[in-house]
């Protein structure tokens, strides 16, 4: 989802942060003001709506990269590894796990999810980022040339505070690799919905309230919503690139043909009756 922006602004030591509040949504009613609140935002400054993606015009190959985010074990993981079963054998690239001690950080090689779509060659590479608070120079890193993020929080109700961390955490390297949120697809996945409870479903139904872009609902542990939220993801993307490419008045290709074309890499992929892209169903994944 996307975390609401809190309109806030706020001065201390002469520094002006901004607040989210998308993240006050995952905050829990009965805890404090989180640590990261008062984190400040570092790092070189992008003009709104730099383009970071790679686009060889000479080679018309497209590749994008897209990252899932959250707390450890929260299921980016287990997103990936079902979404690496659900694509075409012969599209896929190299699936590659690098352990750590009680976390993983994961990403497709270049996941080849090498499509054409017109005369448009498309690469998407997949990203997680390890959870551990140990781990967030790691995290920094991978968020360097992100174009897309897929936040997955975890619908437990004890996981509340955690979500809310993690949120604060992704806007302060997001902001330290010179991005921004507000001008970055991105979607939220409530993920391990079957573990969540009222308090869970009012976040969620309030989040889809006040944010223009998707909030999905997922089990990843079996699969549910885990297409939709990278399908919707995808989606949001290209309209991203579009705006500065212009590749459906270019070469032809607008939207709804690209998304078709990345439904065609998967096996099985899910009806195309349902909400476009904000707001899904899903039931978790760990």
């Amino acid at each position: 989802m996307q975390f609401p922006q809190l309109g806030t602004l706020w001065r201390r030591d002469g520094i002006r942060a901004k607040l989210w509040n998308q993240a006050e949504l995952f905050r829990p009613r009965s805890r404090g003001r989180a640590l990261g609140d008062r984190a400040k935002a570092r790092g070189p400054k992008r003009r709104q709506g730099d383009s970071r993606v790679q686009f060889n015009t000479g080679q018309r190959e497209l590749t994008l990269k897209i990252v899932y985010y959250g707390p450890g074990l929260s299921g980016k993981t287990t997103n990936l590894r079902e979404l690496y079963q659900r694509i075409q054998p012969e599209l896929r690239g190299h699936l590659m796990t690098l352990d750590t001690a009680d976390d993983r950080t994961l990403f497709f090689d270049t996941l080849p999810v090498v499509f054409t779509a017109g005369t448009l060659k498309v690469k998407l590479k997949l990203f997680t980022v390890p959870g551990q608070v140990m781990h967030n120079s790691t995290r920094r890193i991978v968020l360097q040339g992100t174009d897309a993020i897929a936040f997955i929080a975890d619908s437990q109700p004890a996981k509340r505070q955690e979500n809310y961390k993690y949120w604060l955490n992704m806007v302060e390297n997001l902001k330290a690799n010179g991005l921004d949120i507000d001008s970055m697809p991105h979607v939220v996945q409530w993920n391990k919905k079957d573990l969540g409870d009222a308090s869970t479903d009012e976040a969620i139904e309030k989040m889809r309230r006040e944010n223009k872009q998707p909030v999905y609902e997922a089990v990843a542990v079996r699969g549910e919503g885990v297409v939709e939220t990278f399908l919707g993801l995808v989606e949001l993307t290209f309209e991203q690139i579009d705006k500065v490419y212009l590749l459906s008045q270019k070469i032809g290709l607008d939207r709804r043909a690209f998304v078709e074309e990345v439904r065609r890499c998967l096996v099985n992929p899910p009806a195309k009756d349902g909400p476009s892209g904000g707001g899904k169903t899903g039931t978790d994944g760990a």
